[in-house]
């Protein structure tokens, strides 16, 4: 059963190892926060993902946080170096944790790839979708949680 609206945002630990930051990066209270799971082999996640990156660049100084979580679906997708690649092709800068153990997945009762979890300032989740069709709904949420208005 998918992880349900208004429930806390669980804990990021249990990745194998955390890029574009100094260890687990520490979610800050009172912001609204993008969890994206990707994975190197996904190609909807490759798509999407400079779509993710604005989004980010977009609302960050708004008070948008953002942490992808990388989410192998084969073995293949272990391989650190093709995630350095990505997030090479892709500037990807913020935090990426390595879930090759899927600790963090599990915890947020993801099974897909790309996913996207949209937690409110309150830190519950107010939105969560997967695919790209999912996708087309995150920045409208985000706004929302934001507090800012519906694009027209």
């Amino acid at each position: 059963m998918p992880m349900r609206l208004g429930t806390p945002m669980p804990s990021l630990d249990g990745a194998t190892e955390w890029l574009n930051s100094d260890g687990q990066p520490r979610v800050e209270p009172g912001k609204v926060t993008l969890i994206h799971f990707f994975a190197v082999s996904c190609h909807i996640c490759h798509e999407t993902m400079n779509d993710v990156v604005a989004i980010r660049n977009r609302y960050k100084d708004q008070g948008l946080q953002t942490i992808a979580i990388h989410m192998p679906r084969q073995q293949e997708d272990v391989d650190k170096d093709k995630v350095l690649r990505d997030i090479d092709e892709y500037h990807i800068e913020q935090p990426v944790g390595l879930d090759h153990r899927m600790e963090i997945a599990e915890r947020f009762e993801n099974q897909y790839v790309p996913a996207f979890f949209v937690f409110g300032e309150d830190g519950t989740l107010k939105f969560r979708a997967a695919g790209d069709k999912g996708f087309q709904k995150v920045e409208p949420k985000i706004r929302e949680a934001l507090g800012l208005p519906a694009e027209g």
